[in-house]
């Protein structure tokens, strides 16, 4: 996994070097200003996501972070497809030496690929589940379930404010919130308001976040001073019994190293009642269905986002996506309602989840 972090910067450098040199090839006519201007250009357009990241939490105008960082994270991705469609015409050439124009063949054809992420990224689908356990509950309960929307520069308000919508769609009794709600820095999202979406949200028996990697990353202390501005219930190794005798464990991500284990979690609850666990990170499905959890939520791998992640996803980790019964827990891995990074989904889609649950008779 640490290897395979190490060369995706490693290869995104060097798939923007190729294609710095292939444009340097095709300016040959340029007046050497033009070829400094657009040099310039390029390997800052290249940077700007890291540079946006580096700014977070500075005294900048929002518009700066937020400007590099949706532009840098949009290059990410075109740059690399680009480069490598570049690379493969390129080698058909040596065998078919009249191809030509193969920059802006490849230029164009990225730009169709990333149109159509974009339009996958952009209309998440719903997944309705309907479970029925294996212990007694006061009626029927219709969760919506949502992970990884990454609030900050690029899931900005006008986003989340369509997101809150397709949730309180469901007209829902509750809303869980399995990590990730904020993306690198709480400042961002202060700074549109976006406090003011969330109190949107509507659930009359409450809106539960657990704690993600991304909540850590942004300040744990100030998302969960940000958090008390809204009415969602910002809760770490802690679980919460709902009116019909679900009880809801809402645990802390593994990036706590002091996190509170399974057993001392189970610990506080009433093994006779449903258990609904939430994790971010499918780490400890396995342990989590042992332990006695009927319902199991978690988030974290966006199934990859853009193919071939989704086979890596899918080898990391027992249940990367989707819904699966085990041998007793109901789990459900979301994609993720928004994403990280570039705004593109390529063999993914990103997802909720719409889940009725009922007792047994």
């Amino acid at each position: 996994m640490h290897t395979f972090l190490f060369l995706i910067p490693l290869i995104y450098i060097a798939a923007n070097i190729y294609l710095f040199c292939r444009t340097w090839q095709a300016m040959h006519c340029t007046p050497t200003t033009a070829k400094i201007i657009v040099s310039l250009l390029f390997w800052v357009v290249t940077f700007s996501m890291f540079i946006a990241i580096m700014l977070r939490g500075s005294e900048l105008p929002e518009i700066y972070g937020k400007g590099l960082f949706r532009i840098g994270s949009a290059w990410l991705f075109f740059s690399c497809v680009a480069a490598a469609l570049l690379a493969i015409l390129d080698f058909m050439r040596l065998f078919f030496p009249t191809m030509q124009g193969n920059l802006w063949w490849a230029v164009g054809i990225a730009a169709a690929v990333f149109a159509y992420g974009n339009y996958n990224h952009r209309t998440p689908q719903a997944m309705e589940l309907d479970i029925t356990l294996d212990k007694k509950m006061d009626g029927e309960l219709k969760m919506v379930v949502v992970s990884d929307l990454h609030l900050g520069y690029g899931t900005g308000k006008s986003a989340l404010k369509r997101y809150v919508k397709l949730i309180n769609d469901c007209k829902p009794d509750v809303i869980i919130i399995a990590g990730d709600l904020i993306d690198n820095s709480v400042q961002a999202v202060r700074n549109e308001h976006m406090e003011e979406e969330l109190l949107q949200l509507q659930a009359p028996q409450g809106i539960y976040l657990a704690a993600g990697n991304h909540e850590h990353i942004s300040g744990i202390e100030e998302c969960e001073e940000f958090f008390a501005s809204t009415n969602i219930k910002f809760l770490r190794d802690s679980v919460v019994t709902l009116p019909c005798g679900v009880q809801i464990m809402l645990r802390d991500d593994a990036t706590n190293k002091k996190r509170k284990s399974l057993k001392k979690l189970f610990a506080k609850t009433d093994s006779e009642k449903p258990i609904v666990l939430v994790d971010h990170k499918p780490n400890d499905i396995e342990k989590s269905d042992k332990a006695g959890t009927d319902l199991h939520l978690s988030g974290h791998t966006h199934h990859g986002q853009v193919w071939p992640g989704n086979i890596i996803t899918d080898k990391l980790y027992k249940q990367s996506h989707g819904y699966r019964k085990w041998e007793h827990a109901h789990v459900w891995v979301s994609s993720g309602l928004s994403l990280w990074g570039p705004p593109v989904r390529i063999g993914t889609r990103g997802d909720y989840a719409v889940i009725t649950l009922r007792g047994k008779e």
